[in-house]
């Protein structure tokens, strides 16, 4: 059996495309949502770097930049050692969708982990994801 390298969600959100872009792309809205605090420069190559409840700090790279439909960005895993480049991509579509926004997010990259801890760490963005798209539609709802 082949061990999944993506984990997928589609989600519908009442919120416009750009309400929904801001939470994505700016340091207050991925603040509220995915961490504690949060910087970005929005630009491919651009470095972000996201805080979590725990205090730990996970390091980002944007990668890509399609306003205001594509946004996509590489981060480090803490479990694996600073000097490890392996990252996970992630990447956010975001279409019309009547007054509202269609979202879809993709993270790839997990069958390049070591296998002592893959299946973690898979399992933990899985949780992750629905956790933290429950978050983002409270954030845009409100916004």
């Amino acid at each position: 059996m082949t061990f999944p390298d993506r984990i997928e969600r589609s989600v519908k959100l009442t919120s416009p495309p750009e309400r929904v872009w801001a939470a994505l792309t700016t340091s207050e809205g991925l603040s509220s949502w995915l961490g504690e605090g949060a910087t970005i420069d929005l630009r491919p190559g651009g470095a972000a770097r996201l805080t979590v409840r725990s205090g730990l700090t996970v390091d980002m790279r944007v990668e890509r930049v399609e306003e205001p439909s594509v946004f996509g960005f590489t981060w480090r895993l803490p479990d694996l050692a600073d000097d490890d480049p392996r990252r996970t991509y992630v990447e956010f579509t975001l279409e019309a969708a009547g007054s509202g926004t269609r979202l879809r997010v993709v993270e790839t990259g997990f069958a390049q982990l070591p296998d002592g801890f893959r299946h973690k760490i898979y399992e933990s963005h899985v949780e992750g994801w629905t956790s933290k798209l429950d978050a983002l539609a409270g954030h845009c709802a409100t916004a």
